[in-house]
């Protein structure tokens, strides 16, 4: 991370639910979820310049984001709005994460934004109310923010510390982008699964014994059906680990002792597959980055 105090670059790590049920909706249409998320070793890298000028600018070109829909811009106007702040932000967004996968990385990206702006414009803002700004960013923000693997509830934003054990994933990345919205709104979409608290959930958590104990991915069905391509890659998957997809996908993932039996698996992908292997992480990259604790 650059020490100076007019540049930074932060890592926006990407993340896996490692489940995700929905178990009711709200009566203003969002859905009640639980799941557990995991920080894995993919990042996106951002570049923050400061500027003095206010001006608030995405300096690179990104395939089908617009800057004014860009979550790093909305983030960094959010930020100057809700603070008064006067300076600006050039950011320039490496992208490495897929987009449209379930692997975060637009929200990631956001949360990374708040904490390093947090910092470069020395706001001093507690890490609860960044959490708070990044929930009206979007559902998944406030986790990386939070900064920890962690068990979420409500529309995912009620967060509780989950220590995970050491693991690998084999994830593998369907060549479709699946719009959240028309997963959450189909008609098939399971929305009625049992409320369970984070005490019940299996001790030691093992998704690699075969046994997930029920912890399931509720948007699969519907994102298999309507992008049969995703059912593919978790068949191929499946005949390696139990495998789940992410999010509401379209990636699909599978977990592994060590990098030697994640690596093994990926070397067997067909030709017309595209996958990584990713380490688990404890926390996130930029769990200390909040040094003030004072408003």
């Amino acid at each position: 991370m650059g020490s100076a105090v007019n540049k930074l670059t932060c890592p926006a790590p990407a993340k896996l639910n490692l489940f995700l049920h929905v178990v009711g909706r709200r009566a203003d249409g969002y859905h009640l979820l639980q799941t557990l998320f995991r920080f894995i070793d993919l990042n996106d890298t951002l570049h923050f310049t400061l500027r003095a000028d206010g001006e608030v600018r995405r300096i690179n070109a990104l395939e089908g984001v617009p800057p004014e829909l860009d979550l790093c811009v909305r983030a960094a106007r959010l930020l100057q709005q809700q603070t008064g702040c006067r300076l600006g932000v050039d950011i320039e967004l490496e992208k490495h994460i897929p987009m449209g996968g379930g692997l975060g990385g637009g929200s990631s990206d956001a949360a990374t934004t708040l904490l390093a702006l947090n910092r470069l414009w020395q706001l001093g803002l507690s890490r609860q109310r960044l959490m708070q700004l990044g929930l009206s960013l979007g559902a998944d923000v406030p986790v990386f923010i939070f900064g920890e693997n962690a068990f979420a509830e409500g529309v995912g934003e009620q967060l509780q510390s989950y220590p995970l054990p050491d693991a690998w994933y084999v994830v593998l990345c369907p060549p479709v982008q699946v719009p959240t919205v028309q997963i959450f709104t189909h008609p098939e979409l399971t929305r009625n699964t049992i409320s369970m608290t984070m005490r019940a959930l299996p001790k030691g958590l093992d998704f690699r014994a075969g046994n997930r104990n029920g912890l399931k991915n509720d948007l699969q069905a519907v994102a298999c059906k309507l992008y049969p391509v995703v059912g593919e890659h978790l068949a191929w998957l499946a005949k390696f680990a139990p495998a789940l997809m992410t999010g509401s996908g379209a990636c699909v993932f599978a977990e592994f002792d060590t990098e030697a039996e994640a690596q093994a698996v990926l070397q067997q992908l067909p030709s017309n597959m595209r996958g990584f292997v990713a380490h688990g992480l404890q926390q996130h990259p930029l769990k200390d980055f909040v040094v003030t604790e004072t408003v």
